[in-house]
């Protein structure tokens, strides 16, 4: 059997329950074969999560902190075996359809220039999630911080979820969802991986800035779809993820705008994010609606 050209790397927080069905879709998505590496973050019902990994015959990584999803994935990605060209790097609560791994590989085989290639993510209900983005801008970032919730088709939300996702074509996009993305692994390497100062949130749209930025490209593959079932792990405690979320979000968005005559303009998303997430708090607090990772 030949050795495997691509490497699937998921980090888990609890999820056994999660884990098998994924585990299960990754058999289907690829002809030929795959390694996987299960990270966990130190979850309190790691036992579980690590059964049902033997028993699928998959590698597990135990760390001894939660060092979060992007240093949960850089944590698994530095065992995987130098002979990998190609890391999927996926959440948990993920369903791969058949085939999806290996539309995603050609898409790098056949496209030298992109970095990434990201699938069609459906919710559970078959709607598409805008998991092909552009990069925020300081502009974008504000205005969609500020009206996503209460005028949902302004324009500066629209130019963010990218509406090109909804025509089923491949394009060259800002960034992808690190829900489940197929990145070249030399790639990777050059950027040097995931920023681990971003705990959860954000962590794929620098990934994909910096990727961009190193002359790599950014492909959306509708041609390959996966299922994102949800969000456990941050479902247990919403209002600590959407926290973090929106501290992600200024983290990121600050540091493109870094210069002291950019203060007011900082201090501008500062104010919007914060009203953003006393907004989304008390929404969540009194419907007890989760939200699942990723920028939203």
């Amino acid at each position: 059997m030949s050795s495997p050209r691509v490497a699937v790397v998921t980090v888990t927080y609890n999820s056994g329950d999660q884990i098998g069905p994924f585990l299960e879709s990754v058999e289907r998505a690829s002809t030929g074969p795959v390694d996987v590496v299960v990270v966990d973050n130190a979850s309190p019902q790691h036992d579980d999560t690590r059964a049902t990994v033997d028993e699928r015959g998959a590698s597990f990584l135990l760390l001894d902190d939660n060092r979060g999803y992007g240093g949960g994935i850089n944590a698994g990605a530095r065992t995987v075996s130098p002979d990998v060209e190609f890391l999927l790097i996926s959440n948990p609560d993920v369903v791969l359809e058949p085939g999806s791994i290996d539309a995603l590989v050609d898409i790098l085989d056949r496209h030298p220039e992109a970095g990434a290639a990201g699938p069609r993510i459906l919710t559970e209900e078959g709607e598409i999630y805008p998991s092909a983005r552009e990069l925020p801008s300081l502009s974008s970032g504000a205005g969609h911080a500020l009206f996503s919730r209460i005028w949902p088709s302004n324009p500066w939300t629209q130019r963010y979820h990218n509406e090109r996702i909804d025509t089923g074509l491949e394009a060259s996009v800002g960034w992808l969802s690190g829900a489940c993305v197929l990145i070249r692994r030399a790639a990777f390497e050059r950027v040097g991986g995931f920023d681990e100062s971003f705990f959860m949130y954000f962590e794929d749209v620098d990934l994909g800035r910096r990727l961009r930025e190193a002359g790599f490209e950014n492909r959306y593959v509708p041609a390959a779809t996966v299922v994102h079932r949800g969000a456990r792990s941050t479902s247990q405690n919403p209002v600590r993820m959407l926290t973090a979320h929106h501290s992600s979000a200024y983290l990121y968005l600050s540091r493109r705008y870094p210069r002291w005559y950019q203060a007011p303009l900082r201090g501008l998303l500062r104010l919007g994010l914060w009203v953003r997430l006393r907004w989304n708090t008390r929404s969540s607090r009194s419907s007890g609606t989760s939200h699942s990772s990723g920028a939203a």
